[in-house]
């Protein structure tokens, strides 16, 4: 196949672009444009189960939306994901985010009530909001269930928002809504997960089983025909989604999207060949590698795979 030059013309289409990318033979266009191409395989095959898994920094942008529409759509099948996730979205319900610039004066902003993160600002409040709304949550889960797995926990909290005005606004909304399983490995590690905590204190009998969800995503994988992921960034959400799928002779479609180097030894920047060394990849899987920021990547994906159906 030859390399052509990109066309760009008036009142073309992202699908239209992403076509152009792929016969440009660019570097990350390429790509990107394949990335496009193995999403729309898996999605349209009937016999994958679609894994997502994603960091909770783009939670905190605009990107959400492109999150809760793969899910409310129901173009992916499983979430993975971080505790962060659950923060920023509920958060983002009850309270804004705002646009901010990586060279702000930290001390200045936390001085004046905003955390950071890259180049958006978070009032201090959304934390606040989420013991506010969050604690008369889980008070009524507890009469309900006083033991329950990440994801039914988070089934539940999508269940108790239905009616709020921003609701439909919320990945965990529609994860509920649509019965996409949405495990979080890492509960503690958040907001979230504090609130957990601070419950506990006064209710010793409520437990959140994570052996549960594995009990879960082990029938999830050896039940499914062929597994794909979509695999956002890196950490705990990554892994666990490759690691399930070891067992079942490795994901068959597969696309990393991350910043991250591989040579500092990191799985954030592991690219899917090291996941072959494992087996959490198949060796015959349709996959790539693709670097560069998911805030720009992502919805350029979604977009063009969206134009397809």
């Amino acid at each position: 196949m030859k390399v052509e030059d990109i066309e760009l013309r008036r009142g073309m289409t992202v699908n239209d672009l992403i076509k152009e990318l792929n016969k440009s033979g660019g570097f990350t266009a390429k790509d990107v444009a394949l990335a496009v191409e193995i999403f729309e395989e898996m999605v349209r095959d009937e016999d994958c189960t679609v894994f997502l898994s994603f960091p909770a920094c783009i939670v905190a942008t605009g990107t959400r939306g492109v999150i809760r529409d793969l899910v409310r759509l129901k173009l992916v099948d499983v979430v993975v994901t971080t505790c962060g996730t659950i923060d920023h979205d509920l958060a983002r319900i009850w309270r804004d985010y705002y646009h901010g610039s990586f060279s702000l004066d930290d001390v200045e902003l936390y001085r004046s009530g905003f955390h950071r993160i890259g180049n958006i600002k978070v009032p201090r409040e959304s934390y606040g909001v989420l013991e506010e709304k969050i604690h008369p949550i889980l008070e009524e889960i507890y009469r309900e269930k006083k033991r329950l797995s990440t994801r039914e926990l988070i089934w539940e909290v999508g269940r108790r928002i239905e009616f709020e005005r921003n609701a439909e606004s919320s990945i965990v909304y529609w994860c509920y809504k649509n019965k996409i399983p949405i495990f979080v490995p890492g509960i503690t590690d958040g907001s979230f997960g504090c609130q957990l905590w601070m419950f506990y204190q006064t209710h010793r009998d409520f437990t959140i089983d994570v052996l549960r969800d594995e009990d879960e995503l082990c029938e999830i994988v050896f039940e499914a025909e062929r597994t794909g992921a979509l695999i956002v960034g890196g950490g705990i959400s990554k892994h666990h989604t490759i690691w399930w799928n070891q067992f079942v002779g490795g994901l068959d479609f597969a696309i990393y999207i991350t910043t991250a180097v591989e040579w500092d030894g990191s799985l954030s920047g592991a690219r899917v060949g090291e996941a072959i060394s494992w087996g959490k990849v198949n060796e015959r899987a349709k996959y790539v590698n693709v670097y560069g920021d998911a805030t720009v990547i992502l919805p350029l994906i979604f977009a063009s795979l969206l134009e397809r159906f």
